[in-house]
């Protein structure tokens, strides 16, 4: 079930009221799950005070406001590259190999290697955002059950259910293009090439192409950003910048 079939129209006189107000009671706990609120006794703005309407737009706009956040953060110049937390690595085999390369006067090429794949990942990430909308708008009742009951990562690992199979296929010709045009894959390719026939470092799958190792790590970067994301709507739901999930989420405080 689409996510505007969990926003039930009040236009049959003939739906049973005790299935109405299960509905709203059951959008707001989702709600308050993603903020780590629990209603209280004698708030001062009850359940039922809250529309149906209200309640899912809550829900989904937290869920699109912490996507949306995300990827503002890393698709820009040095979302990557300037951020500790989700900094693209060196890919194994290059790491341990990184020395032996430099005596051999490749130490210019490992340096630009470094920062270029995080630059293609700061290229990539802003084609995540109208996925990443529709997962949101495709939600089901079985989705919303999950985030019902899931941990404190659940919103997270929603989107990484929904989003990373169709956006690595969408990522790799994106990133191909970049590394095509800076040159990056040419030099990723030729240091590999170096350290195989080297014979002493072994290269897994995912790392024999530029392209796959980038993706990989952007995809990983970009759900790290949307579960931080999270913990701030649990931990502050009034610093929401909608007014609509302010409402929501305030009425459970």
């Amino acid at each position: 079930m689409q996510i505007h079939n969990f926003v039930l129209e009040d236009r049959n006189d003939s739906i049973d009221l005790r299935r109405r107000s299960h509905v709203i009671r059951l959008a707001l706990v989702a709600a308050a799950l993603l903020t780590g609120a629990a209603p209280r006794r004698g708030y001062a703005v009850t359940l039922a005070d809250l529309s149906q309407k209200d309640a899912a737009a809550g829900l989904r706009g937290a869920l699109e406001r912490g996507a949306e956040i995300a990827v503002q953060l890393l698709g820009k110049e040095d979302g990557f590259w300037g951020n500790d937390m989700v900094r693209i690595p060196q890919p194994d085999w290059l790491r341990k190999a990184e020395g032996a390369l430099k005596l051999l006067g490749r130490g210019r090429d490992i340096d630009e290697l470094k920062v270029g794949v995080n630059r293609a990942a700061e290229q990539a990430v802003p084609q995540s955002k109208k996925l990443l909308g529709d997962a949101v708008r495709s939600m089901s009742v079985e989705d919303a059950k999950v985030i019902l009951t899931g941990s404190d990562d659940s919103v997270t690992q929603f989107f990484r259910g929904k989003t990373r199979e169709p956006l690595s296929v969408r990522f790799l010709p994106i990133v191909t293009g970049v590394t095509d045009r800076i040159g990056l894959a040419q030099q990723y390719n030729g240091l590999s090439a170096q350290v195989q026939k080297m014979g002493f470092v072994q290269i897994s799958p995912e790392q024999a192409s530029v392209e796959r190792h980038v993706t990989g790590k952007a995809l990983d970067g970009l759900y790290y950003m949307i579960g931080e994301e999270e913990k701030k709507l649990r931990q502050n739901p009034a610093g929401a910048a909608s007014d609509i999930v302010r409402k929501v989420f305030g009425s459970l405080r």
